[in-house]
């Protein structure tokens, strides 16, 4: 099976919780954060001066913050196929600390 490796080449801030992510294929996607920033991971980026210290890890090639926070670049760069996904499961975390 042959399935392409994708890596990040550059990230944008271009507002609050949302990030412009260009890809190795030349491909883009603009991402809003905000939906997914929940959880002992995730949910620190909800402050915008951490979230805004986003970086492209050199060796791995994908999204990275200080705190350990990332995402795997194949997710990032198919972002429409699995927000929905990510975005469902803050939700049923605060279902569940209701």
């Amino acid at each position: 099976m042959n399935h392409p490796i994708y890596q990040v080449r550059a990230v944008e801030v271009v507002e609050p919780y949302t990030l412009r992510v260009r890809f190795t294929d030349n491909t883009e996607q603009i991402i809003n954060f905000k939906p997914v920033l929940a959880g002992e991971l995730y949910g620190p980026l909800l402050d915008l001066q951490l979230f805004n210290q986003v970086t492209v890890d050199s060796e791995v090639k994908t999204l990275v913050w200080p705190n350990g926070a990332d995402f795997d670049p194949a997710t990032l760069h198919d972002w429409p196929e699995h927000k929905e996904a990510f975005a469902a499961r803050p939700r049923e975390w605060a279902r569940v600390s209701a």
